[in-house]
């Protein structure tokens, strides 16, 4: 069933937990996905990320995405994914997403906060959901964990103040916020600060998205759920999970086919899929 993320979203409000947003560079993740969200009878988000466009463009993985969650037997979100250029951002919009992400937040608030109202505008003409960003992760989308020059998480911080202005000014259906966590593979467990989660879903009204999901504790998320996170992007660690058979199958030597390096991948994905969704379901 494809709902748009508005939608989804009060699927998790109702329940008090977070849907899990999961990114499909291709369709053994994509299935992978689709197919643990079935399994547990549970919401999911499904996400091309710009950054990803190099792997599967989204003119050939999109239309796939669209067509695989209007045939779920679960409500399925078509996200955009830390949509950097707008050129990508009517693309999504033009493909059938219904939700995208215009995330402008290394920009100035100003103009942030303009290319954030443009794409609202026309993405709720066409029913389509819109998250933004205020505040900045340290590390970059891609996940390589190199941090900015000298920059601590703490400084790039959402301010509760300033999100409730942003929110307001622009229209948007959820809001990604900054309070510790990173992209990519932690080097050490991180240190989040819940009281911005609080202070910023009081201050906006907003379903709030925690990014750099991935290898944050069960209790982490937890908290993060309990005050007021309702949207979780999950990715690198499902990735490692399915590079991690892929290599088992490889050097066992038992193959020659891709096929079936590609099979142990996808199998591995759905399984830490299923984990990832049963920790922010709280089932």
């Amino acid at each position: 069933m494809l709902v748009n993320l508005k939608e989804i979203l009060q699927i998790a409000e109702q329940e008090k937990n977070a849907i899990g947003m999961f990114n499909a560079t291709g369709f053994d993740s994509l299935q992978a996905v689709v197919s643990a969200a079935e399994e547990l009878n549970q919401p999911v988000i499904i996400a091309h990320a710009e950054v990803h466009n190099i792997y599967n463009d989204i003119s050939m993985v999109g239309p796939a995405m669209v067509a695989v969650a209007q045939n779920a037997k679960v409500p399925v979100c078509v996200h955009l994914d830390h949509g950097t250029s707008l050129e990508m951002v009517y693309k999504a919009l033009r493909l059938g997403f219904t939700s995208v992400m215009m995330d402008a937040s290394a920009l100035p608030y100003a103009e942030n906060l303009r290319l954030t109202k443009q794409i609202t505008e026309a993405a709720h003409a066409m029913g389509v959901s819109v998250e933004a960003e205020l505040g900045r992760l340290v590390t970059g989308e891609a996940g390589s964990g190199e941090q900015m020059q000298g920059a601590r998480a703490e400084d790039f911080y959402t301010r509760p103040d300033e999100a409730a202005a942003f929110c307001s000014a622009t229209g948007i259906d959820a809001l990604a916020i900054a309070f510790g966590t990173a992209h990519g593979f932690y080097t050490a467990q991180p240190k989040l600060d819940f009281g911005v989660v609080k202070n910023c879903a009081q201050a906006t009204g907003l379903p709030l998205v925690m990014h750099g999901g991935s290898g944050v504790s069960d209790e982490g998320f937890q908290k993060a759920i309990e005050n007021g996170i309702r949207k979780i992007n999950y990715y690198s660690y499902m990735s490692k999970a399915g590079y991690t058979a892929a290599k088992a199958v490889i050097e066992s030597g038992t193959t020659n086919y891709l096929h079936d390096v590609e099979y142990a991948a996808m199998q591995a994905m759905k399984e830490d899929v299923k984990k990832a969704i049963s920790v922010f379901s709280g089932k």
